[in-house]
């Protein structure tokens, strides 16, 4: 991997040299700090899909605003920092502003001193996180705005008329498979450097709690439906795979408070038979008589911070001696939630590939560059450079393979094509991960699978009534095998 950077960076090298004095040096200079820097991840989706919410959760602090109203109308950068700023980055291009800004509940509310929101590009906002020492989450304006300015953010966003895709990776929230769903992510999608590739991409069934209408066992039901939608053919060729989250729930349990706990233990030492009634609807939850523990408008605030799920499901761990203190419930909260399921994939699927997305998005950018300006001397040397790199770095090729499979483009067995998706690293790129051993394989394992699945593909390659692709797709499978054995 690290040679791959090494060779994005003499092909970076190059171009600051071929565009050296020209005003196009700045965007090479932004491509070196992006290289440089942490992932890009984009959160997108529909207006009032728990992006928000989901950001929040995933930085363990609750920084973007989540009102009833459409939070997100400016895209925003949560970057890590060393100290607490927020600019303003002006849509006419120019120099950014330091912002005034204020916490309401935890959230950020900027002041964007009596101007549009469409008078901004973005909102860059430093943070000091550890969250976000490894990976840049950026918050995107809802799809369905009824505002037009704001509804077209996203799509200009993740695909910009005249510059790259200002994003590593996306994570999509959905509630449903719908076409505006599908064109959006489409839109991420390029189709130059990568081809159109599912690896960075992940679609989140959001909300997932409401899916079962806030029963006990409304994740459960999500699962089965999150495994329905990852089977959809037009689904399978744009996202790697979809996870179920209740991002209120998920939030909650990342900020939980004493008060809050202290209020559910009032609630849960209540007899059931005369709660049980009050938690069918949410209605009936805060108007409940008034010897009900706690005030309605306190009962109002859980509400809003659980939801129906969130104080169901905290009321029966509590009333069944679950969880005992505040650090075991918020714990229970988060596990429940499907934030550590969703936490792994983003480890095993994009901070795991980091510098194969980020060379990519490097690559591409320098190839947007070069195709923009066709006279300038030097351009057909930097694109044979790209090309080059992308026909021998094999991490693209296992990229490019394994979007042909799901893409339904390689022809085979089903058993044979999933074999070829994890053994790309479908599940994640470490070797036990590819093999489909337990986590902790010893090396002799490792290496044993290893050599029994390169036999396979060697045979599978050589059989005559093996299929063209799927001969293809095993050599470069062949490949990572190798790479496998002589690594171990």
């Amino acid at each position: 991997m690290s040679s791959l950077i090494a060779d994005v960076r003499s092909v970076l090298t190059d171009a600051e040299r071929v565009f050296g004095g020209l005003p196009e040096a700045d965007r090479l200079a932004q491509v070196k700090e992006r290289l440089d820097g942490p992932l890009r991840v984009a959160i997108a989706g529909k207006v009032k899909a728990g992006k928000s919410t989901l950001l929040n959760a995933l930085v363990g602090e609750r920084l973007a605003p989540t009102d009833t109203g459409e939070c997100t109308k400016i895209v925003t950068w949560y970057r890590d920092g060393h100290t607490y700023q927020v600019m303003l980055h002006p849509t006419d291009g120019g120099a950014p502003t330091q912002a005034r800004f204020h916490r309401d509940d935890g959230a950020i509310e900027v002041d964007l001193a009596g101007a549009d929101a469409t008078d901004f590009d973005r909102i860059d906002v430093s943070w000091p996180s550890s969250s976000l020492r490894t990976m840049t989450l950026i918050d995107t304006p809802g799809v369905g705005s009824l505002s037009d300015g704001v509804a077209n953010k996203a799509f200009e966003f993740l695909d910009p008329e005249e510059d790259e895709t200002p994003a590593d990776a996306v994570l999509y929230l959905m509630k449903h498979i719908h076409a505006s769903d599908l064109n959006l992510l489409e839109a991420f999608h390029d189709n130059t450097v990568s081809q159109p590739n599912p690896v960075n991409a992940v679609a989140v069934l959001s909300r997932a709690d409401e899916i079962g209408a806030g029963r006990l066992d409304s994740m459960a039901s999500a699962h089965k439906i999150a495994t329905r939608y990852g089977e959809d053919g037009r689904l399978r060729r744009l996202v790697q795979m979809v996870v179920p989250v209740a991002g209120l729930l998920a939030e909650t349990g990342e900020t939980l408070t004493e008060w809050e706990f202290k209020s559910l233990r009032q609630l849960a030492d209540f007899p059931s038979d005369e709660l049980e009634p009050y938690l069918l609807s949410a209605d009936r939850f805060v108007e409940a008589r008034p010897e009900t523990p706690l005030t309605s408008l306190e009962r109002e605030q859980l509400l809003g911070r659980f939801g129906l799920f969130g104080v169901r499901l905290s009321l029966a761990l509590l009333g069944r001696n679950v969880c005992e203190s505040s650090a075991e419930l918020s714990e229970e909260l988060i596990a429940r939630s499907g934030l550590n399921d969703l936490q792994t994939v983003l480890s095993t699927l994009f901070m795991d590939r980091a510098e194969v997305l980020k060379a990519r998005s490097a690559l591409l950018a320098i190839e947007h560059l070069c195709t923009e300006h066709p006279e300038v001397d030097g351009v057909s040397t930097l694109l044979a450079g790209i090309e080059q790199i992308m026909a021998g770095a094999h991490p693209f090729n296992e990229l490019t393979t394994m979007a042909a499979v799901r893409s339904g483009w390689v022809k085979g067995r089903a058993a044979d094509l999933k074999d070829v998706e994890q053994l790309l690293g479908s599940g994640g790129a470490a070797p036990w991960q590819r093999l489909g051993l337990e986590e902790g394989a010893s090396q002799d394992e490792i290496r044993t699978a290893s050599i029994e699945a390169l036999s396979r593909w060697q045979r599978k390659a050589e059989n005559p009534l093996t299929s063209l692709d799927l001969v293809t797709a095993g050599r470069v499978v062949i490949r990572t095998l190798e790479g496998l054995i002589t690594s171990g």
